[in-house]
């Protein structure tokens, strides 16, 4: 097992007996930082706690484990290869960028209608003025009046952000064990209750859905989702839309959480409170639970309750600046922390499945970009990269996608084509 990916299976809690061999392919997810050690890292223990998962419930050795390089770089820009009936997939919006401002710049994000209206309402101008508003602010300025108005923009870090964050925290809440049934498919049987958006958290229960979890997605009627984004990571995965004010809507979300096995949230620490959700109320109710929770600052901490996207991690370690060249902010050649992230809180959650306890799983898009920043070594990189191996297409609901197969190269069988789309009964039966 290479140090990288050791260092990523020792924060899982992982036993140091079992490896992760991998295939190296050309200049794969190219960067100043050490992204391709990293992607690699991380598929790599996910897909060893996926081996290990299997065996311990068929009761059978761990099999060997390979990574393919080519991949895992596919799956991580998933979204650049999605085509839904031939058409591209969404990008960024016009108003999310860097933007100059008068001491430096700032990086915005204005993908949905309501960050967007935010974002302008907070600066008092129209789309045409934005530009102009911003280069006679200064960038720290925008930042805290944008987070007061609920919407959102990062000042650009100049050098990497020397706060050292822990990439995994993960807590036993329950001292029962219980044993899951053999299965053909590592997560087979699982229900997993998806209350994730955009793409770490999707990115997670999408790749639990490949394994073989029931996952159903949960979201609120007034706060759509991004389709095409939806299309991507909701590979393998029902959905459903429940407003947890309505009195029917919360029956029905109650009736799911008393069968799931595993929550998965994505929120801001704290969001999902009110709603009797916070990770303490859920154990009290149900001890056997695995709670994984993710989010992008981190649960402690000045920032621990502001929104957040890659993008604006990105921006706000440092990682944009490492990247940049004279004087300009550049970014990762993927949305690296988000799938990253979402790789490993998978891995968390498969690995507090063996263990077949409660957990409480906690992962940070800038606990990834802290590890990213300073402890990892870059590899050399061999051969060529060609993502086309990697494609497939699927029909679904949306249209005949082509769209990234799972990066688990030696476990077709784990990872068939995914069967469950889309609006659904709210019930597990």
């Amino acid at each position: 097992m290479d140090l990288v990916t050791a260092q990523a299976w020792a924060a899982l809690g992982g036993r140091p007996d079992v490896t992760v061999a991998h295939r190296t392919a050309g200049n794969v997810l190219d960067a100043r930082l050490p992204v391709r050690d990293m992607a690699r890292a991380t598929v790599g223990v996910c897909a060893l706690a996926a081996a290990e998962l299997a065996a311990r419930r068929n009761k059978t050795a761990i099999p060997p484990v390979t990574v393919d390089e080519a991949a895992v770089a596919t799956a991580f820009v998933s979204e650049r290869h999605l085509r839904i009936e031939g058409r591209t997939g969404a990008t960024f919006a016009p108003l999310s960028g860097f933007w100059r401002t008068a001491d430096g710049w700032v990086r915005t994000h204005a993908n949905y209608p309501h960050h967007r209206t935010r974002l302008l309402d907070a600066l008092g101008v129209t789309a045409d003025a934005f530009e102009g508003e911003l280069a006679t602010r200064r960038a720290l300025e925008v930042q805290e009046t944008v987070y007061e108005a609920g919407g959102l923009a990062v000042a650009v870090r100049p050098e990497p952000d020397p706060t050292r964050r822990t990439l995994v925290e993960a807590t036993r809440t329950d001292t029962a064990s219980r044993t899951l049934p053999p299965a053909s498919r590592p997560a087979g049987g699982v229900r997993v209750l998806d209350l994730t958006r955009v793409i770490a958290g999707p990115v997670a229960t999408r790749t639990l859905a490949f394994l073989g979890a029931d996952v159903l997605r949960v979201d609120p009627p007034h706060l759509p989702e991004d389709p095409d984004i939806h299309a991507d990571t909701g590979l393998g995965k029902r959905s459903t839309l429940l407003d947890l004010t309505d009195r029917h809507d919360r029956q029905a979300f109650d009736d799911l959480l008393d069968r799931a096995d595993v929550v998965v949230t994505g929120y801001r620490p704290g969001a999902l409170d009110r709603h009797g959700l916070a990770p303490a109320a859920l154990h009290a109710r149900r001890p056997d639970l695995v709670i994984a929770q993710l989010s992008a600052w981190g649960h402690t901490g000045d920032w621990a309750d502001r929104r957040g996207f890659d993008s604006l991690v990105q921006a706000a370690t440092g990682i944009a600046a490492v990247e940049g060249a004279d004087g300009v902010p550049g970014v990762l050649p993927a949305q690296a922390l988000d799938h990253g992230t979402g790789y490993l809180l998978a891995a968390a959650v498969l690995r507090a499945l063996t263990e077949g306890r409660g957990h409480h799983v906690r992962l940070s898009l800038a606990g990834t970009a802290s590890w990213l920043l300073h402890d990892i070594d870059p590899s050399p990189a061999e051969g060529d990269y060609d993502p086309a191996p990697w494609l497939v297409e699927t029909p679904s609901p949306h249209g005949t996608l082509r769209h990234a197969r799972p990066p688990f190269s030696d476990r077709e069988t784990w990872t068939d084509p995914p069967s469950r789309w889309g609006a659904d009964e709210p019930r597990w039966r």
